[in-house]
């Protein structure tokens, strides 16, 4: 196998192994519950830290030089 057909392989694997994931997860009620509370975790911590990082980055980086 050439190294662009191994990787073509290894991304169908990938693909196929994560929609069959997602399947799983969204027709049991118990694992989707799971996601949707970690859904809502990331949604309710990650982003504003993400962007209260991103407004001091920019506010540090338009700071007037002496």
């Amino acid at each position: 196998m050439t190294s662009a057909t191994t990787r073509t392989v290894a991304n169908v694997v990938l693909a196929s192994a994560g929609l069959t994931a997602a399947y799983v997860i969204l027709t049991t009620p118990p694992l989707r519950r799971l996601a949707l509370g970690g859904l809502k975790l990331w949604l309710g911590a990650g982003v504003p830290v993400y962007l209260l990082t991103e407004v001091h980055r920019a506010w540090v980086e338009s700071a007037p030089t002496a």
